[in-house]
């Protein structure tokens, strides 16, 4: 019995299957952790048979309304994320109101970035993910499937 190996063009598409799709998502009402879940799993290719852990083979996902999107417990005002840039007093703190009242789309950005992989690999999937605040995308041309989330 043989492995199946996608094959990947020079361009980054999946050459022996149909091209990649684009998946749209609703964030308003929705807890942030089953909304990145999903957007990850997409992005990686975990729902597609040809599911390859080293290769890009997964779709675009476009998340809008991150703005609405919900934080369960009191984690929107106790919840601490800091960022550090490796210089003395560089560190950061904040939480995820003072995210949503900023950018509100990188509450939804950074769930997502720590649930695929940390390196090249990642990075490139991560260029898939377009995500807006409210409820408008230029994304209209390439006609995104509405996803229901469980």
């Amino acid at each position: 019995m043989k492995t199946y190996l996608p094959k990947i063009d020079k361009l980054n598409r999946t050459v022996d299957e149909q091209p990649r799709e684009w998946h749209l998502i609703d964030a308003d009402g929705a807890v942030l952790g089953k909304v990145a879940t999903k957007a990850a799993d997409l992005l990686r290719g975990k729902n597609k048979p040809t599911f390859t852990p080293h290769l890009d083979t997964g779709d675009f996902v476009v998340v809008i309304n991150a703005e609405k999107v919900v934080l369960t417990g009191r984690k929107e005002t106790e919840k601490v994320m800091s960022t550090f840039s490796g210089w003395r007093g560089g560190q950061k703190r904040f939480t995820p109101a003072d995210v949503r009242a900023k950018h509100p789309e990188r509450l939804v950005e950074r769930a997502v970035r720590g649930m695929i992989p940390r390196n090249r690999l990642g990075r490139q999937i991560f260029k898939k993910l377009k995500v807006y605040a409210g409820p408008e995308h230029p994304h209209k041309a390439q006609a995104p499937a509405a996803l229901e989330l469980a």
